[in-house]
Protein backbone atom coordinates (compact mmCIF):
# COMPACT_ATOMS: atom_id res chain seq x y z
CA UNK A 1 0.00 0.00 0.00
CA UNK A 2 0.92 3.19 -0.69
CA UNK A 3 1.82 6.52 1.64
CA UNK A 4 -1.15 8.20 -0.05
CA UNK A 5 -3.77 5.12 -0.10
CA UNK A 6 -2.28 5.01 3.81
CA UNK A 7 -3.19 8.48 4.57
CA UNK A 8 -6.58 8.09 2.33
CA UNK A 9 -7.30 4.76 5.04
CA UNK A 10 -6.62 6.69 7.79
CA UNK A 11 -8.73 10.17 7.15
CA UNK A 12 -11.20 7.73 6.21
CA UNK A 13 -11.17 5.84 9.58
CA UNK A 14 -11.25 9.35 11.35
CA UNK A 15 -13.97 10.73 9.22
CA UNK A 16 -15.96 8.07 10.85
CA UNK A 17 -15.08 8.30 14.08
CA UNK A 18 -17.72 10.67 16.36
CA UNK A 19 -15.34 13.00 18.09
CA UNK A 20 -17.82 15.64 18.86
CA UNK A 21 -20.81 16.33 21.03
CA UNK A 22 -24.20 16.54 20.09
CA UNK A 23 -27.44 17.35 21.41
CA UNK A 24 -31.00 17.41 19.64
CA UNK A 25 -34.41 18.80 20.24
CA UNK A 26 -37.26 16.45 18.27
CA UNK A 27 -40.97 17.65 17.94
CA UNK A 28 -43.62 15.62 16.54
CA UNK A 29 -47.27 15.76 16.63
CA UNK A 30 -50.27 13.37 16.71
CA UNK A 31 -53.41 13.88 15.43
CA UNK A 32 -56.87 11.76 17.10
CA UNK A 33 -54.33 9.12 18.02
CA UNK A 34 -52.71 7.80 20.62
CA UNK A 35 -48.88 8.07 20.89
CA UNK A 36 -47.84 5.87 23.86
CA UNK A 37 -50.89 3.77 25.76
CA UNK A 38 -50.16 3.53 29.65
CA UNK A 39 -50.94 -0.41 30.34
CA UNK A 40 -51.41 0.82 34.02
CA UNK A 41 -54.58 3.49 32.94
CA UNK A 42 -56.68 0.82 30.55
CA UNK A 43 -54.01 1.85 27.83
CA UNK A 44 -55.15 5.79 28.10
CA UNK A 45 -52.66 8.00 26.93
CA UNK A 46 -49.55 8.64 28.95
CA UNK A 47 -50.13 11.68 30.97
CA UNK A 48 -48.40 13.93 34.17
CA UNK A 49 -51.57 13.86 36.50
CA UNK A 50 -50.26 16.63 38.19
CA UNK A 51 -50.33 19.32 35.32
CA UNK A 52 -52.14 17.25 32.30
CA UNK A 53 -49.30 17.52 29.78
CA UNK A 54 -49.03 14.19 27.80
CA UNK A 55 -45.98 12.45 27.74
CA UNK A 56 -44.45 9.58 25.66
CA UNK A 57 -41.74 7.07 27.19
CA UNK A 58 -37.90 7.35 25.99
CA UNK A 59 -38.93 3.68 25.49
CA UNK A 60 -41.20 3.80 23.09
CA UNK A 61 -39.05 5.91 20.84
CA UNK A 62 -36.20 3.91 21.21
CA UNK A 63 -38.52 1.31 20.11
CA UNK A 64 -39.62 3.36 17.19
CA UNK A 65 -35.51 3.94 15.89
CA UNK A 66 -35.16 0.04 16.00
CA UNK A 67 -38.15 -0.96 14.07
CA UNK A 68 -36.99 1.33 11.73
CA UNK A 69 -33.42 0.27 11.70
CA UNK A 70 -34.27 -3.39 11.22
CA UNK A 71 -36.82 -2.60 8.81
CA UNK A 72 -34.13 -0.44 6.17
CA UNK A 73 -31.09 -2.28 7.15
CA UNK A 74 -31.94 -5.74 7.27
CA UNK A 75 -29.35 -7.80 6.19
CA UNK A 76 -26.63 -5.03 6.81
CA UNK A 77 -23.41 -6.43 8.50
CA UNK A 78 -23.55 -4.21 12.48
CA UNK A 79 -26.81 -3.39 12.10
CA UNK A 80 -28.52 -6.37 14.10
CA UNK A 81 -31.50 -5.55 16.50
CA UNK A 82 -30.49 -6.71 20.23
CA UNK A 83 -33.99 -5.91 21.49
CA UNK A 84 -36.76 -7.40 18.84
CA UNK A 85 -40.12 -8.30 19.15
CA UNK A 86 -40.81 -11.71 20.82
CA UNK A 87 -36.99 -11.85 21.00
CA UNK A 88 -34.87 -13.97 23.56
CA UNK A 89 -31.83 -12.05 24.58
CA UNK A 90 -29.88 -15.12 25.70
CA UNK A 91 -29.63 -16.44 22.46
CA UNK A 92 -28.45 -13.22 21.39
CA UNK A 93 -25.83 -13.11 23.90
CA UNK A 94 -25.07 -17.04 23.03
CA UNK A 95 -24.49 -15.44 19.30
CA UNK A 96 -21.19 -14.16 20.51
CA UNK A 97 -19.75 -17.05 22.15
CA UNK A 98 -20.51 -18.93 19.06
CA UNK A 99 -18.40 -16.64 17.73
CA UNK A 100 -15.91 -17.04 20.49
CA UNK A 101 -16.18 -20.12 22.00
CA UNK A 102 -18.01 -22.37 19.71
CA UNK A 103 -17.39 -25.49 22.03
CA UNK A 104 -19.24 -23.93 25.04
CA UNK A 105 -22.30 -22.15 23.21
CA UNK A 106 -24.26 -24.67 23.94
CA UNK A 107 -24.11 -24.21 27.74
CA UNK A 108 -26.87 -23.46 29.92
CA UNK A 109 -24.84 -20.67 31.60
CA UNK A 110 -22.09 -18.66 30.24
CA UNK A 111 -19.47 -16.55 31.64
CA UNK A 112 -16.60 -15.16 30.34
CA UNK A 113 -12.85 -16.83 31.56
CA UNK A 114 -11.29 -13.39 32.21
CA UNK A 115 -11.18 -9.89 31.94
CA UNK A 116 -9.79 -10.11 28.01
CA UNK A 117 -12.53 -12.81 26.81
CA UNK A 118 -15.30 -10.64 28.84
CA UNK A 119 -14.18 -7.32 26.99
CA UNK A 120 -13.87 -9.58 23.71
CA UNK A 121 -17.77 -10.97 23.89
CA UNK A 122 -19.29 -7.23 25.18
CA UNK A 123 -17.21 -5.68 21.71
CA UNK A 124 -18.68 -8.52 19.76
CA UNK A 125 -22.31 -7.28 20.94
CA UNK A 126 -21.57 -3.82 20.39
CA UNK A 127 -20.19 -4.47 16.92
CA UNK A 128 -23.14 -6.40 15.29
CA UNK A 129 -25.66 -4.72 17.03
CA UNK A 130 -26.35 -1.32 16.70
CA UNK A 131 -29.25 -0.98 18.92
CA UNK A 132 -26.02 -1.94 21.35
CA UNK A 133 -24.22 0.76 20.69
CA UNK A 134 -25.85 3.10 20.28
CA UNK A 135 -28.41 3.17 23.77
CA UNK A 136 -26.06 0.32 25.37
CA UNK A 137 -27.77 -2.55 27.20
CA UNK A 138 -27.18 -4.88 30.46
CA UNK A 139 -26.68 -8.26 29.50
CA UNK A 140 -25.11 -9.51 32.96
CA UNK A 141 -27.65 -12.59 32.73
CA UNK A 142 -26.90 -16.46 32.58
CA UNK A 143 -25.13 -15.95 29.38
CA UNK A 144 -23.54 -13.15 30.46
CA UNK A 145 -22.12 -10.61 27.68
CA UNK A 146 -21.42 -7.66 29.98
CA UNK A 147 -22.78 -4.25 30.44
CA UNK A 148 -22.79 -1.16 27.85
CA UNK A 149 -23.35 2.69 28.61
CA UNK A 150 -24.59 4.00 25.41
CA UNK A 151 -23.23 7.20 24.20
CA UNK A 152 -27.77 8.03 22.87
CA UNK A 153 -29.30 8.89 25.60
CA UNK A 154 -33.50 10.29 25.19
CA UNK A 155 -35.88 12.26 27.78
CA UNK A 156 -39.59 11.40 27.39
CA UNK A 157 -41.19 13.22 24.93
CA UNK A 158 -43.85 16.05 26.58
CA UNK A 159 -46.70 18.01 25.43
CA UNK A 160 -46.10 21.37 24.91
CA UNK A 161 -49.59 22.06 26.22
CA UNK A 162 -51.51 20.14 28.58
CA UNK A 163 -53.96 17.24 26.47
CA UNK A 164 -57.40 15.94 26.65
CA UNK A 165 -57.83 12.38 26.35
CA UNK A 166 -61.33 11.88 24.55
CA UNK A 167 -63.07 7.78 24.81
CA UNK A 168 -64.35 6.88 21.53
CA UNK A 169 -67.32 4.41 21.34
CA UNK A 170 -66.64 2.05 18.68
CA UNK A 171 -69.26 -0.79 17.55
CA UNK A 172 -67.60 -4.09 15.69
CA UNK A 173 -69.81 -5.57 13.07
CA UNK A 174 -69.27 -9.16 14.76
CA UNK A 175 -69.32 -11.26 18.16
CA UNK A 176 -66.79 -12.79 19.63
CA UNK A 177 -68.31 -15.89 20.90
CA UNK A 178 -71.29 -18.20 18.94
CA UNK A 179 -74.79 -18.14 20.32
CA UNK A 180 -74.65 -14.08 20.91
CA UNK A 181 -77.98 -12.70 21.77
CA UNK A 182 -76.77 -9.25 19.62
CA UNK A 183 -74.88 -9.35 16.16
CA UNK A 184 -72.42 -6.31 17.20
CA UNK A 185 -70.46 -5.29 20.08
CA UNK A 186 -69.43 -2.05 21.41
CA UNK A 187 -65.76 -1.31 22.35
CA UNK A 188 -64.16 1.89 23.39
CA UNK A 189 -60.71 3.73 22.23
CA UNK A 190 -58.67 6.79 23.71
CA UNK A 191 -56.84 9.11 21.48
CA UNK A 192 -55.58 12.89 21.57
CA UNK A 193 -57.54 14.72 19.29
CA UNK A 194 -54.13 17.32 19.11
CA UNK A 195 -50.85 17.56 20.62
CA UNK A 196 -47.33 18.86 19.64
CA UNK A 197 -44.36 17.03 21.54
CA UNK A 198 -40.59 17.57 22.35
CA UNK A 199 -38.35 15.45 23.21
CA UNK A 200 -34.49 16.19 23.32
CA UNK A 201 -31.53 13.88 23.41
CA UNK A 202 -27.55 14.15 24.01
CA UNK A 203 -24.74 11.69 22.46
CA UNK A 204 -21.76 11.60 24.25
CA UNK A 205 -18.43 11.25 21.88
CA UNK A 206 -16.57 9.91 25.05
CA UNK A 207 -19.39 6.90 25.43
CA UNK A 208 -19.39 6.95 21.29
CA UNK A 209 -15.86 5.69 21.66
CA UNK A 210 -16.28 2.73 23.73
CA UNK A 211 -19.08 1.61 22.16
CA UNK A 212 -18.62 2.07 18.49
CA UNK A 213 -20.66 4.34 17.32
CA UNK A 214 -19.52 6.23 14.52
CA UNK A 215 -20.11 9.41 12.54
CA UNK A 216 -22.20 6.89 9.99
CA UNK A 217 -24.25 5.24 12.94
CA UNK A 218 -25.06 8.95 13.75
CA UNK A 219 -25.91 9.76 10.20
CA UNK A 220 -28.71 6.65 10.31
CA UNK A 221 -30.05 7.74 13.46
CA UNK A 222 -31.22 11.08 12.39
CA UNK A 223 -32.38 8.93 9.50
CA UNK A 224 -34.39 7.43 11.54
CA UNK A 225 -35.26 10.38 13.84
CA UNK A 226 -36.16 11.98 10.65
CA UNK A 227 -38.18 9.07 9.54
CA UNK A 228 -39.34 8.17 12.68
CA UNK A 229 -43.46 7.28 12.08
CA UNK A 230 -43.61 6.66 8.49
CA UNK A 231 -43.89 2.93 8.53
CA UNK A 232 -44.94 3.13 12.18
CA UNK A 233 -48.74 3.47 11.48
CA UNK A 234 -51.57 1.74 12.96
CA UNK A 235 -55.09 2.57 14.06
CA UNK A 236 -54.32 4.36 16.88
CA UNK A 237 -51.40 5.90 15.13
CA UNK A 238 -52.59 6.92 11.67
CA UNK A 239 -51.67 10.54 12.18
CA UNK A 240 -48.00 11.25 13.56
CA UNK A 241 -45.68 13.04 12.21
CA UNK A 242 -41.88 14.50 13.01
CA UNK A 243 -42.56 18.06 12.28
CA UNK A 244 -38.90 20.13 13.31
CA UNK A 245 -35.24 18.12 14.08
CA UNK A 246 -32.41 20.67 15.71
CA UNK A 247 -28.86 19.38 16.33
CA UNK A 248 -26.44 20.35 17.84
CA UNK A 249 -22.61 19.91 17.13
CA UNK A 250 -19.94 20.93 18.86
CA UNK A 251 -16.65 21.06 18.19
CA UNK A 252 -15.17 19.29 20.15
CA UNK A 253 -15.74 15.92 22.37
CA UNK A 254 -16.20 17.53 25.86
CA UNK A 255 -18.55 20.37 24.30
CA UNK A 256 -18.48 24.14 23.98
CA UNK A 257 -21.29 25.02 25.82
CA UNK A 258 -24.27 23.35 28.74
CA UNK A 259 -26.62 21.67 26.68
CA UNK A 260 -29.38 22.77 28.06
CA UNK A 261 -28.58 26.63 27.81
CA UNK A 262 -28.45 25.22 23.74
CA UNK A 263 -31.77 23.63 24.46
CA UNK A 264 -33.24 26.45 26.25
CA UNK A 265 -32.19 28.44 22.76
CA UNK A 266 -35.60 26.50 20.49
CA UNK A 267 -38.97 27.63 21.87
CA UNK A 268 -42.77 26.47 20.29
CA UNK A 269 -45.67 28.33 21.57
CA UNK A 270 -49.08 27.98 20.83
CA UNK A 271 -50.12 31.14 18.43
CA UNK A 272 -54.46 30.82 18.68
CA UNK A 273 -56.74 30.73 21.68
CA UNK A 274 -58.26 27.61 22.92
CA UNK A 275 -56.97 24.56 22.11
CA UNK A 276 -54.49 23.32 19.36
CA UNK A 277 -55.46 21.11 16.46
CA UNK A 278 -53.29 21.82 13.51
CA UNK A 279 -49.41 22.07 13.98
CA UNK A 280 -50.06 25.87 12.11
CA UNK A 281 -51.27 26.67 15.66
CA UNK A 282 -47.62 26.76 16.83
CA UNK A 283 -44.66 29.66 15.92
CA UNK A 284 -41.36 28.50 16.57
CA UNK A 285 -38.72 30.74 17.17
CA UNK A 286 -35.08 29.92 17.49
CA UNK A 287 -32.31 32.23 19.02
CA UNK A 288 -29.56 31.82 16.34
CA UNK A 289 -28.01 34.65 17.51
CA UNK A 290 -27.14 33.66 20.92
CA UNK A 291 -25.35 30.61 19.48
CA UNK A 292 -21.87 30.52 21.34
CA UNK A 293 -18.55 29.62 19.34
CA UNK A 294 -17.93 26.56 18.73
CA UNK A 295 -20.82 24.85 18.18
CA UNK A 296 -23.26 24.50 14.89
CA UNK A 297 -27.26 24.67 14.70
CA UNK A 298 -28.58 22.72 11.92
CA UNK A 299 -31.96 21.92 11.55
CA UNK A 300 -32.95 18.42 9.77
CA UNK A 301 -36.65 18.56 9.26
Amino acid sequence: MSTLESELNIQAVNQDKLDKRIEFSLFFDVINGNPNGDPDAGNMPRIDPETGYGIVTDVCLKRKVRNYIELTREGQEGFNIYVTEGGVLNEQHRRAYRALRPSDAQSKELKPKDAQEAAQLTNWMCDNFYDIRTFGAVMTTKVNTGQVRGPVQFTFARSLDPIFSQEVTITRQAVTQEGADKDREMGRKHVVPYALYRMDGYISAYLAEKTGFSANDLNVLLEALTNLFEHDRSASRGQMAVRKLFVFEHETKLGNAPAHRLLELIKAEKNVVGPARSFGDYTFTLAKEEVPDGVTLIEQA
